[in-house]
């Protein structure tokens, strides 16, 4: 059952019950039971008018309060779907802004893990190559004149060569021109790897560790007594040379754990260096050799600024003479423009003189 019924049934109980009451009130003795009946029927068509009436003007309240509702529920609908349109579009342009950026970072990411693959292919054939002797001497060879070649420029020979054969037939990886006291420096590039991987090598035993550790030591000084013999000849080279050691982390556990090497080399006269201490090396030896062409070049221009003093003294002495010379030249034009001047004066009298008679000139101007 609806409201507007319940309104109805409880309007219509209220009208009955007042219409019996008003009739109990004015019913007397003399009425008779048609009386009642006419006037209660009178009262029931009469109740049902006022309640059709009055269901009528409910209805058209009702409809109009469910129009006015049903408007501003549409208005509301709208307003909220338009809001959720809103908020759709703008939650889906961030969507689309975060998928385009995760489409891109994952590109970058596979580029990435693209670069990786190629990388480890690098680093597993660096690895081949380092494992043969031959091959581990041509990367050291290599990495040196890549160095070589950053310092002193490209084939600057004046400075530095390449593969140079020595008059004992030995050839060195290169060599320096340096300036005395330094002379020329032979640079050999050393790899002592195999040891050296076992030695640092924690999977392996002590055991072997320990005669790794010995055999590097064995190894590396026989590098140094190598280069000791084969490229230090006394009056074509320096009394030292270079061991060129392509690894920093080689050279570094030397430096740090094997000072008895360092000792060593040092009394052979062969200097270990890395990349890092050979480009400081040469660096060195580059600003010794700018400034001592930079003093050669001063000195020869403090001699040619000498020779120019020389030459302006002999230029100030022969002015001197022509300036001797022009004054003389000069006090002969003034004389000589005097003479031209009466010269010319005696030109103008007789240009002025008056023929006499018997075509006698005048005795005063002769």
């Amino acid at each position: 059952m609806d409201i507007l019924s319940i309104i109805i049934l409880v309007l219509v109980v209220i009208l009955i019950v007042l219409n019996i009451i008003l009739l109990i009130k004015l019913k007397k003795p003399k009425d008779s039971t048609m009386d009642f009946l006419e006037r209660l029927g009178r009262f029931e068509v009469n109740i049902n008018k006022e309640i059709n009436d009055l269901k009528d003007n409910l209805n058209k309240d009702m409809t109009i309060h469910f129009d006015k509702v049903n408007d501003k529920l549409e208005l509301k609908l709208n307003e909220i779907n338009n809001k959720v349109n809103t908020r759709i579009d703008e939650n889906f342009e961030k969507t689309n802004k975060t998928f385009i950026n995760v489409l891109e970072r994952l590109s970058k990411i596979d580029e990435a893990q693209k670069k990786i693959d190629t990388l480890s292919v690098d680093i597993v054939s660096l690895e081949n190559i380092l494992t043969d002797k031959k091959t581990r001497g041509i990367f050291g060879e290599i990495n040196l004149y890549n160095i070589l070649k950053n310092v002193f420029g490209d084939k600057n020979d004046l400075i530095y060569k390449t593969q140079v054969k020595l008059s004992n037939g030995y050839i060195a990886d290169s060599v320096i021109y340096a300036p005395d006291p330094l002379g020329t420096i032979a640079i050999d590039s050393k790899f002592p790897l195999e040891n050296y991987r076992i030695m640092v090598d924690k999977k392996k035993s002590d055991e072997a560790r320990s005669i790794a550790f010995k055999q590097f030591k064995i190894d590396v000084k026989k590098h140094i007594d190598a280069i000791h013999d084969k490229y230090i000849i006394e009056g074509e080279t320096s009394d030292q040379a270079m061991m060129f050691i392509p690894a920093e982390a080689i050279f570094a556990e030397i430096n740090a754990y094997h000072s008895d090497l360092i000792e060593y080399a040092y009394r052979k006269r062969v200097w270990l260096t890395s990349p890092t201490t050979l480009i400081s090396t040469l660096t060195m030896i580059l600003m010794i050799i700018q400034n001592i062409e930079r003093d050669k070049y001063t000195s020869i221009i403090h001699e040619e600024l000498n020779k120019l003093g020389i030459e302006f003294t002999r230029f100030k002495d022969r002015f001197d003479k022509l300036s001797k010379s022009v004054v003389t030249v000069n006090k002969d034009i003034e004389a000589f423009s005097i003479t031209t001047d009466k010269i010319k004066k005696k030109f103008d009298s007789i240009s002025t003189v008056k023929i006499k008679d018997d075509n006698l000139i005048d005795e005063d101007l002769l």
